[in-house]
């Protein structure tokens, strides 16, 4: 996790989520609708975006998860989409944010974030009830071009 390793013993059914936030206190990864259909609950699993929510933390065992708290470097240096974020003021309450971050942060990886229609095809399944979508479009735009 975030690259150390944890060893827990839980019960078959405790999701990546519960695993996360009651056991290991990565609190930075929300739990929003419990159902996989906000998003504030997005990390990545080896790489690839997953809904903590819906993902069983013993089917991730052994594999390489990254939450929130491990996108910025070790010495506190934002991730580019983290200080995007920042910049272009892509956020209001901030609940959903990790969650936009860590889909955002999947979608440039994945090689979409061509065009502002396409940043938002690939970055609908995260919700943001404020309305900070222009913000975060831009927010994904401006780290896709830092990032190439």
């Amino acid at each position: 996790m975030n690259g150390r390793d944890h060893a827990l013993d839980i019960e078959p059914r405790v999701t990546l989520l519960d695993a996360l936030r009651e056991r290991l206190a990565l609190t930075g990864t929300k739990k929003g609708c419990d159902q996989g259909q906000c998003g504030a609950c997005t990390v990545h699993v080896d790489g690839e975006r997953v809904l903590a929510c819906l993902t069983l933390a013993a089917q991730v065992e052994g594999r390489s998860i990254t939450t929130i708290e491990g996108l910025a470097d070790e010495d506190g240096t934002l991730n580019a989409v983290q200080a995007a974020f920042l910049e272009q003021d892509a956020f209001q309450c901030g609940y959903c944010t990790p969650g936009q971050i860590m889909s955002a942060v999947g979608c440039i990886r994945e090689g979409h974030a061509g065009s502002d229609e396409e940043i938002r095809e690939y970055m609908a399944g995260n919700l943001c009830r404020c309305g900070a979508y222009p913000h975060i479009v831009a927010a994904v735009r401006q780290a896709a071009k830092e990032l190439r």
